[in-house]
Formats: C-alpha cells, structure tokens, sequence
C-alpha cells in the first residue's frame, strides 16, 4: 500500500466530507467508547432519514449512469444555497431532495445515479448506509493521521469500503495480510495454558484468582493501541522491523479499524495474534498496565488494589519467563494438562480399595510468594494462607495481619509468648505493617544481592521447591487398583515397581517380599517423587480415615539424590494432601537410623493420638520407636520455610521502624583497647534499656507473672499514677471533639482510664504488656506535641515517676 497523494484525495473526496474534514478530530481516540457511541447515533440517524434522503447520501458515492457521462457521485444543487442560511433546518433540506433533482456537477438527475438501488429492500439500504458512514469516519483517520504507515493502512479501507458501495457487495480485506487467526495456539489460548501449566495445582479459590488476573492481562491487551512501526523504529533501531509491521498492519485491520467500522469484521487482539505479537509488545504491555494501576491505586477497592499491586507483577514476571523460554509447553498447539488440583476420592473406610493418580505436579506457584505475607493485607477480604489454599470455604477463618504473622499455631492453648509477640506488634499502626508487608514482598523494592540456593539462609527443602517449578521434580500419589477390576495405567504400575527397588536398595533391612506386598497392595498408597521420567524416592502410607490417623510404612530416596532437600519437600507434600483428606496425625515406627529425619519433619516421641485409635491397626516393629505427627491445617507446609523467612523479614523491618523512632546513643566502650578481650553482655551500656534480660532471668520472671499474681502490684501503680499531679493529661482519652487531628497522628491511643479497666478484667499476664501500655502514654504525648509545652513536660514528669515506682515494687531492675 502506497501513501495517498493529496491530489488522489482530493479526487476521491464527496464534498460533504470536505466540509465536515474540518472538525477536531484524533483519529486514534475513535475507539473510545464515547466515540463509538456517537457513531452508533450517527448510523441510527441516516437509516431515519426518508428512503429518498437515503438514496441521496448513497448517490454520492455512485456514478451517473446515463450514457457518455463521467460524474463520479451525485452533488446536491441546494448545499451551496442552504449552507449559506444558518438557520436553514434538516427538515427544510430533506425535503427540498427528489429523485427529479440534477446532480450539480453533471445536471443528470439523482434518478441517474442511484438507479441500480432503486429494486434494493430497506435492509440492503441501510447496510449500505452504515458503509456509508464508516467511509467518512475513515476520511477523517486519513486527513487527520500523522503517521504514514498507519495513514496508508486508512487509505486503503477506505477505497475498499467506497468500492463495496458502489458494487454493492460486503467488505473483503484481501492481499498479503491472510485470514485471522494468524498464529496457533493464540495469545489467550497461551495465557489459558500458562495458568494450568503454573497454577493448576491451586485449589479452586486460588485458581480463580489467577483466571482474574489473566482476564485482566487479556482485557488490558485488547484495549491497548499497539506502537507504530515508525515509532518503533525509532526506539529500536537494530531490531527486524518487517515482522512486527505485518502484524501492525493486521491489528488496524482487524481489531482497531472494526471496532468503530463495523463494517469490517471486529476481532480481539488476543483472539487472533500469538506469541511472536505478544513478545514484540510484553514490555510496553507491562509498563502500561503496572503504571496504569498504581495511578489508580488510591480509587480501587481495597480487595481489588491488594489484587493486583501484591500479585500482578509477580503475574507478569512468571508469564515473561514462559514468554521468552525456548521449551515452554504452553505455546505447543497440542498442549494439554489437567489441573493438578482436581479433587482427589476421599477414602470411605479403612479398607478402601478406590484408587487414584494425581496430575503431575505443576511448576512454579504465584502464592509461594507472595500469599505467605502479600495475601492478608486486609482481614476484611482475606482468609489465612491454609484455610485460603487448603481448606472448604466454611473452615475458612478470618484473621488479623498480626495473628498471620506471629501465630504459628492454632489460638486454642496459646501460650503467655505468643500473646506477648501479638501485643507487641499492634504496637504499629497497620498502615505501617501493610507497608513492611508490601516492600517484603515485592522483589523490585527489596535492595542487596538476589537470594540462591547457595545462601546460608536457605531453606533445607529450597533445591527441591525450584526444581519443582521448573518442571524437573514432579510428585504423584498413586496406587494398584488390580483388585478393583479396573487395570492400572502402565505408568503406574512402571513407578510402582521403581518404587519397590527404591526401598529395598535403601531399607536394606527389610524383606523385599514384605516390600512387594505393601507397595502393591491395593490398601496402600505411595506419593511417588519423579525426576526427568524416574522414580528417585517415595513415601508408602495407608489411611486410617475413620481412626483419624496414616500409618507411614516406607519413606526413602535413592542415595545419589539424597541431602538436596527431596525428603523434607517430599513429606511437605504428604502433609498438605493429608490435610486435603482431613487426616491430621502421622504415626511410624522409626529405626535407629530414620529417627533423626522424622525429627527434623516435626516427628515426636510423644503421641498426639489416642492410643486406642491406633492400637490393632498399625504395624509394629521390633526395635523401632514410636513417632508422631500432628499436621497443623492452618500451615501450607511446602511454602512453609518461605513464610517464615518472610516472618523474619517483616519483623526485621518493623524493628529497623522502631529503632529509627527511639534513637539513644551511648559512649563506645574502652576496654578493649587496656587488653580485656570480653566483658558480660549486661554490662554493655543501654543494652537493658532495650528490654534485653538474661536468659535463665527472664524465664525465672515469665513464669512467675500472671494476672492473678500481678493484680494487686499494678493496682498499686495505677491507683499512684492516677493520683500524681502532673497525671492530669493521661487520665481521660483524648476527645476528638477537642482535639480533632489528634486520631490522625496517634494510631494507637492510650491512658490511665483504659489501662484500669484492662487491669480490672485480667488482661495484663505479663508486666511487659503493662509497661509498655504505660510507656506508650509518654511516647504518643510526645509525639503529638512538642517538647516545650506543658503536655510533654508532664509526659516526662510522669515517666520518670513511673520507673521509680517500678524499681521500687521490682517490676523492672533497679
């Protein structure tokens, strides 16, 4: 397609649109739904018009048919005369058209020109008026156009649509650009795949969020204005520019143009373009849409907002590496997988025969990074990661931020420590906390050297969990159902037999009979742990549903594999499909030799089970010892070390907040340079002012604090307090009515008040809790007013007062 020349333009123009050409247009804002809806009012607005005005404005584009005559389009006699009367109305000039009516330019009659409609019903004619339309929309998108690769692209729909009016006929986009689809699998088949291939182990609720970001992607893409080749060109001078202008040229054609011609076929982006597309625009599509949505940030919901800021880009960055690898499967036409989180047939008894095979484990899980901290910024919208990831909607919990990140186990027989570390987090305002939570977990605002696997920090199981996403490792529960009358797949009964060679190299001990017998035995089950197509290790289990716990038979890796962290991320997975199943307590007889691995899996001596679930249904062994599990359903276990690295870097942070906000500096020390090579940590300078005790102290002190034994302590203190003369500030909370900004600096209020009716229903169990109460009565004064004003002198008064009295009832040292 050649550019169009002034002069051809000029020729090809009805004068109706030479007048209208004057207008402020953009062409690339046409598209806009406001536009495309002016458009559609324009369409209803012609096809009103009376058959004779219809026939008019098709006339323009239809020559004169008389003989001799070259008159390219009918030209209305009364425009000049009526367009120099301004208050000449529609109706005036609708009325004023005949069939009788000579043409302007070639004094034929209108009769002349749109003779080969006259036999055309009222649906033809309005098809043709609609084409009618769209050739003036694109008249303005030629005049207007810039770019010259875009305006040739114009210019040749433009002719085509003048040439389906004149024959009559429907608009045929012919030539080198081909049929959509122009590529196999397309970009949301891709997409589609991508979320099985690195999501589809999820569970539904999970899943779904994942369908919700893709549909976004999707969304986004099909709306966006793809970069001009010239524009490209320019931005990347070294790159091929050919390709990617075939399908710049195709996009006009077949998204953009049809969406306010709709003459033209109208097709998604996604729809019709594949990964060569999506590659030459990922970057820009990228940029766009993570700028688009942190401009928008403060007007979105707040499920929405944690939605996309927490894990889109983490979204973006895992669809990139499929994008640009050379052997993701996603891309393959024949790609297919079935969800590895399809439910799996619960066992109905003991003796359960019913076999079953997962889906290979899929790769790569978005929530391994970001939900363990990312996915509970408001409790409002967000359950706890197990009941979120594992657990039916109706054991779902709602939790507090604060109980994710420091409650390690169920609320029910917490100890005085885990309330302590509660209360101690609530010290922060949740604006903070959501920030910490943020920077945590986004890779681009995390500063220092990328994590490894060769990290001191890392995690036993972090080898295994990578090679896991990458497709290397895969884990698969199976069983032989050769006695339910259906035959087993070959590939099972193939890793069944690996698995029985697995264990007889590596449990030496045992009878290979006795091993043949449980692998095959339809009652037993084996999580099977494949690398590259061959079985490397397992677990072999039997439930016991009705009795609430598995009996864990067999557990090994081969050798030449072992101390990479399979057997920890192998049992990780056990768990996580026992708590699937429901089934919370492990049990096993352990040799000499296992018991110090089954330690590490969180295996104890002491049994969490009634004796009498077990006893006449697991095997014994002489010489083995006893060991259990209780699985906790509120802890993804194969995620586990991953939230607890995150844990400890989020309370890193929130003490790097508080270490910023107190600031006390004192004298180096010494010593060291008279020769004395260590001295008692105690006698460091302000390190008890920082709450640090010695060990075998601070538990002598922790367990003799409880609320019983503190009470009459703390009312004394309070009852003091109270009564002080500078006390006066604190007695009462502030009222906002008095002090209306004063909420909106102080997050978490306190005083005297508040802390005497705490001490009346038994909250303080720890003189920690209490003290801190206190303290934060003189931090919250000071840092609402400043220190010249009565308040903060007050606020220190009291402080010093305090720790007197403190001293002097030995709640702290002297």
């Amino acid at each position: 397609m050649e550019a169009p020349s002034s002069s051809q333009l000029k020729a090809e123009t009805p004068a109706s649109q030479k007048k209208s050409s004057k207008q402020s247009f953009i062409p690339s804002e046409l598209a806009r739904s406001s536009n495309l809806l002016k458009i559609q009012q324009r369409k209803a607005q012609v096809r009103a018009y009376p058959r004779v005005k219809k026939l008019e404005k098709i006339g323009v584009y239809s020559s004169c048919k008389e003989e001799g005559c070259k008159c390219s389009g009918w030209k209305n006699p009364n425009i000049a005369h009526a367009a120099g009367q301004a208050d000449t109305s529609l109706t005036q000039q609708v009325q004023t058209v005949t069939l009788d009516c000579k043409c302007r330019s070639c004094s034929h009659t209108l009769q002349a020109h749109v003779s080969r409609f006259g036999d055309s019903g009222d649906d033809e004619i309005n098809r043709l008026l609609g084409l009618v339309v769209d050739v003036e929309n694109l008249f303005q998108c030629v005049q207007k156009e810039e770019d010259g690769d875009t305006k040739q692209v114009y210019f040749y729909l433009f002719r085509l649509l003048r040439k389906c009016i004149i024959q009559m006929n429907k608009p045929v986009i012919e030539g080198p650009l081909g049929a959509p689809p122009f590529s196999q699998p397309n970009i949301s088949k891709g997409i589609k795949n991508f979320i099985i291939y690195k999501f589809g182990h999820l569970p539904q609720k999970e899943l779904q969020i994942m369908h919700d970001l893709a549909r976004v992607f999707l969304s986004f893409l099909n709306q966006e204005t793809l970069e001009t080749p010239g524009a490209r060109k320019i931005r990347t001078p070294d790159e091929d520019q050919q390709d990617y202008k075939m399908n710049y040229t195709r996009w006009l054609c077949y998204c953009r143009v049809p969406k306010f011609c709709d003459s033209f076929a109208c097709h998604d982006t996604t729809e019709v373009f594949g990964r060569f597309l999506l590659r030459s625009v990922f970057p820009t599509i990228r940029r766009n849409v993570l700028e688009s949505f942190r401009s928008e940030k403060h007007h979105m919901l707040a499920e929405k907002r944690t939605l996309v800021l927490s894990y889109f880009p983490k979204f973006l960055s895992m669809l990139e590496e499929e994008l640009y690898s050379s052997n993701s499967p996603i891309w393959d036409v024949d790609f297919s997988q079935m969800p590895a989180h399809m439910p799996l047939p619960s066992p109905r008894s003991n003796d359960s025969n019913d076999p079953f095979i997962t889906s290979p484990g899929t790769p790569g899980s978005l929530f391994a990074l970001t939900s363990p901290a990312g996915g509970v910024l408001d409790p409002r919208y967000f359950t706890t990661p197990r009941s979120s990831l594992f657990s039916d909607d109706s054991r779902g919990e709602k939790r507090k931020l604060s109980d994710l990140l420091l409650q390690a186990t169920p609320p029910t027989g917490e100890d005085d420590g885990s309330k302590r570390q509660r209360s101690a987090l609530t010290e922060f305002p949740v604006e903070v906390i959501n920030e910490v939570v943020a920077t945590v977990t986004d890779p681009e605002q995390m500063l220092g050297p990328e994590p490894n696997l060769l990290s001191p920090q890392a995690a036993r199981d972090e080898t295994a969990r990578q090679e896991e996403r990458r497709g290397i490792i895969e884990f698969h529960v199976i069983a032989n159902n050769i006695e339910t009358g259906n035959s087993s797949s070959r590939q099972t009964l193939i890793w069944l037999v690996e698995l029985q060679n697995v264990f007889s190299h590596q449990l030496p001990r045992m009878p290979r009979e006795y091993i043949t017998r449980l692998v095959f035995d339809p009652k037993h089950r084996t999580l099977a742990l494949v690398k590259e197509g061959r079985v490397i290790g397992g677990v072999c289990f039997r439930m016991f549903p009705t009795q609430k716990f598995t009996e864990i038979v067999f557990c090994a890796v081969t050798s030449n594999e072992q101390v990479k962290g399979y057997g920890t991320h192998l049992m990780n997975h056990l768990k996580e499909y026992h708590i699937k199943q429901g089934v919370y307590h492990f049990l096993t007889y352990a040799d000499e030799y296992a018991i110090g691995y089954f330690k590490k899996q969180g295996f104890s001596k002491e049994i969490k089970i009634e004796r009498s679930a077990y006893v006449g249904y697991i095997k014994e062994y002489e010489g083995a010892t006893l060991m259990g599990c209780k699985l906790n359903p509120r802890i993804p276990y194969t995620e586990f070390s991953n939230i607890i690295r995150k844990q400890k870097e989020i309370i890193r942070k929130l003490i790097e907040r508080k270490q910023q906000q107190v600031c006390k500096v004192y004298p180096g020390l010494t010593c060291f340079k008279d020769g004395v090579r260590q001295i008692p940590i105690e006698s460091i300078p302000g390190i008890r002012e920082t709450g640090w005790k010695p060990p075998k102290e601070r538990e002598k002190k922790d367990a003799k604090d409880t609320a019983e034994s503190l009470y009459p302590t703390l009312k004394l203190l309070v009852q003091c307090m109270r009564s002080h003369s500078s006390a006066w500030p604190f007695l009462e909370p502030v009222k906002k009515s008095e002090v209306p900004t004063y909420y909106d600096v102080i997050k978490s209020p306190m005083d005297l008040r508040t802390i005497n009716e705490k001490l009346k229903s038994k909250s303080y169990t720890n003189r920690k809790i209490f003290i801190a109460d206190m303290q934060k009565i003189f931090d919250n004064c000071r840092e609402y007013n400043t220190p010249e004003t009565e308040y903060c002198k007050c606020a220190n008064t009291m402080e010093k007062y305090f720790y007197n009295k403190c001293r002097e009832h030995q709640l702290i040292e002297k």
